[in-house]
């Protein structure tokens, strides 16, 4: 069945593609791979542009992807959460590395089989996941690290959470013990705000909340590239959760971000390397469950200084789409080398300049969502300025049509010399757009306190 949709797909611009036969373990250093990747985003839109750049990459395929990563790589129908098959995928190709986009392969143990089969594979083992797939998990590791985060209780039954949540009283912060897709974390200002999303989360079988006091302050984003042994820092973001300006509304998966952030120094980045980052590799190793990936760490800049908010074992999206439009290095490389325990830092390289990315979200969004909607001016949003990158998410073609197809339909991203040029640059593009009843922020790369 993959052979046969491999077949229908045809090359969406492949170089050199000769077939499905493995090319061989030892060409990983050369410039013969074949790469997998997993996701159907913006995110993996941006991977897939990267990917194919580098000069090792002969094959470049996406399973599921979407109309814009096609004209980059082969698209496969395989979703992202069937592990069966994404792993008969993997060997069908022979691929020499698989990178993994989002999270819920990770927690389920795609990597796993993947490395089991000797396919090297860019993102955590399931037991490493537990970083992002239990709150509770990294909450108790931080305490056992000494690392710096929120006072904290973790319950897995609704009426201890209750008698904690009235005797602790608001604001509190309700976390689902979860994958969430971003949307799981409430800060509660009353208490029967904190109460409804107690129930809420509980409504779920084998639900389990953590709750944890309110801190204040500036959020940063830090992404490190890790091999299980060593990091390397991966650049920083700022991203725009809530779907309103002014921060108002619900939280979302995403709605903007600029890069790098604008409070980040090399002191402050060394700083969250050494006291965050490093302490939990170590951790990891030491519970036997190495973090080999991207490491997410997202912390509230507060004043006593920085705390952990939480931590992502992927890239995040939209930041993913900032930080590799300021990328000038090898992505192949840098993902591959810490994919085989083997980190090649000189793979890194950053342009001097800033980056903005605007989400375009569909009529609904973070609720339920319109579909079918027609997206008309995108070859003008990409025509209004060279740096300007029209990055799919939910989108499908409707015969000779781009329609909506999802919450986040598109990323648009500039650069410039600064955020205000890099901004100016991005919502200039999204005016452009015309989607009915479609939403984006206009604030995106207002610098906020």
């Amino acid at each position: 069945m993959i052979q046969s949709a491999l077949t229908a797909q045809g090359s969406c611009g492949l170089r050199g593609v000769a077939g499905l036969g493995r090319t061989g373990r030892s060409c990983y250093r050369g410039v013969a791979m074949k790469v997998l990747l997993i996701g159907s985003g913006a995110r993996e839109h941006a991977l897939a542009e990267a990917l194919a750049a580098s000069p090792r990459c002969d094959a470049l395929y996406c399973a599921p992807g979407n109309p814009g990563i096609a004209s980059v790589a082969r698209c496969v129908p395989v979703e992202a959460s069937n592990v069966e098959g994404l792993v008969e995928l993997a060997r069908s190709l022979g691929a020499d590395l698989v990178v993994v986009g989002p999270e819920v392969p990770l927690v389920l143990g795609l990597v796993d089989r993947l490395v089991a089969l000797d396919i090297a594979a860019f993102g955590p083992s399931a037991a490493a996941a537990r970083l992002e797939g239990s709150k509770g998990f990294t909450k108790d590791l931080c305490a056992r690290a000494g690392i710096p985060t929120a006072a904290y209780a973790r319950f897995d039954d609704e009426a201890d959470a209750m008698e904690h949540l009235r005797a602790r009283g608001a604001p509190i912060v309700v976390k689902v013990d979860g994958l969430a897709a971003g949307k799981g974390v409430v800060v509660a200002g009353e208490l029967d705000e904190a109460e409804r999303a107690v129930r809420a989360a509980f409504a779920e079988p084998g639900a389990a909340v953590v709750l944890e006091d309110v801190m204040t302050g500036p959020e940063l984003s830090l992404f490190a590239i890790c091999d299980g042994a060593r990091a390397t820092l991966f650049g920083t973001a700022m991203d725009y959760k809530r779907v309103g300006d002014g921060d108002v509304g619900p939280n979302t998966g995403g709605m903007g971000a600029i890069s790098p952030h604008p409070l980040a120094s090399e002191a402050l980045e060394r700083d969250l390397m050494e006291r965050f980052i490093e302490p939990t590799l170590a951790e990891m190793r030491a519970m036997g469950a190495p973090f080999r990936g991207v490491l997410y760490l997202g912390v509230m800049l507060t004043p006593e200084g920085p705390m952990l908010l939480e931590y992502n074992v992927r890239f995040g999206d939209p930041e993913c789409q900032a930080l590799l439009a300021r990328f000038d290095g090898d992505l192949l490389a840098l993902l591959d080398g810490a994919a085989r325990g083997d980190l090649d830092e000189r793979a890194v390289r950053w342009r001097d300049e800033a980056s903005c990315c605007v989400v375009l979200a569909a009529s609904g969004y973070p609720g339920k969502v319109r579909a079918g909607d027609v997206i008309e001016g995108l070859e003008d949003a990409r025509a209004s300025h060279p740096t300007v990158r029209a990055l799919h998410a939910g989108t499908r073609l409707d015969g000779a049509r781009l329609v909506t197809a999802g919450g986040r339909v598109l990323s648009l991203v500039a650069t410039g010399a600064d955020v205000a040029e890099a901004s100016r640059r991005a919502k200039d593009a999204m005016g452009r757009v015309r989607v009915e009843g479609a939403h984006w922020r206009r604030d995106v790369g207002s610098i906020r306190g």
